[in-house]
């Protein structure tokens, strides 16, 4: 996302989760419509978008190694996404490959505070990593199930599964992965209070402020609540629509005029 990030209650539950999960070391499950927020906060929580592109890039070190060691250190997660038909092999192998990268970036950081430490560590630096964040989790086959769950217990390694609404009950049709669930959150679109909190943040960065006070602006807000129903996604595709509205009509005021004609370009589903 090109905007900072906002955090929101959903996301503060999320993090909650994530580190019960990863303390107990056991398999929890993320599930929630499209759209609220669970990618995003998942990554977030992973450091991942600061990770993924200098894991991809791994070419000379440079000045700024130590920031992304210390990062890796302090995340010890890999967030992955399995490919459409994904098969399980390269399923593990994919995983296996960042758990690796991810855990020589913190293991180069441990280096750099305690070398007698850092040496008892550095040949099984996947053992540094605490947890796997597996989005889109409806992809994985039984087979790529079953490796998963084999591998958790072996190395004891935390795995939080995020899927759509009714993944948990998927589940339930594998007895050994389901007993050894610890966790289930169910990740909800924004409420009211959050909703108006966003929305906040967003009349901001176009330079205004937001006034429920003022009958334009309540009547705005009314019809975003009533365009989006609370889908953090759809929030944020439709507010570069409604600087564009603002900016080709050479409009200063949000309204809800403004915000319908911003809805009418995007595709949005019933």
């Amino acid at each position: 996302m090109s905007h900072a990030f906002i955090v929101t209650k959903e996301h503060r539950r999320f993090t909650e989760f994530a580190n019960a999960v990863r303390k107990d070391k056991t398999i929890g499950i993320c599930h929630g419509p499209a759209g609220v927020g669970k990618t995003n906060s998942a990554r977030r929580y992973a450091n991942w978008d600061i990770l993924e592109p200098y894991i991809d890039e791994w070419g000379p070190r440079g000045d700024h190694d130590a920031k992304h060691y210390a990062i890796a250190n302090r995340s010890r997660t890999v967030f992955y996404t399995p490919e459409v038909l994904c098969r399980p092999k390269d399923l593990m192998s994919d995983i296996d490959h960042w758990q690796m990268k991810v855990g020589i970036c913190a293991d180069e950081h441990l280096r750099s505070l305690s070398t007698d430490a850092a040496s008892s560590r550095q040949n099984d630096v996947k053992r540094l990593i605490e947890l796997l964040i597996i989005d889109e989790a409806e992809r994985l086959t039984p087979s790529a199930l079953e490796l998963l769950r084999d591998q958790h217990d072996r190395t004891h390694l935390a795995i939080i599964l995020i899927g759509m609404p009714g993944i948990d009950e998927r589940f339930r049709h594998y007895p050994q992965l389901f007993s050894r669930l610890g966790f289930s959150h169910q990740y909800r679109t924004l409420g009211r209070e959050e909703l108006l909190f966003v929305l906040d943040r967003h009349w901001k960065r176009l330079g205004k402020v937001l006034d429920l006070d003022d009958f334009t602006d309540a009547q705005a807000v009314a019809a975003i609540e009533r365009i989006t129903r609370g889908n953090f996604r759809l929030l944020e595709r439709l507010f570069p629509q409604i600087t564009r509205v603002l900016k080709i009509n050479q409009l200063d005021t949000i309204t809800d005029d403004v915000v319908e004609a911003a809805a009418s370009i995007l595709v949005i589903g019933n």
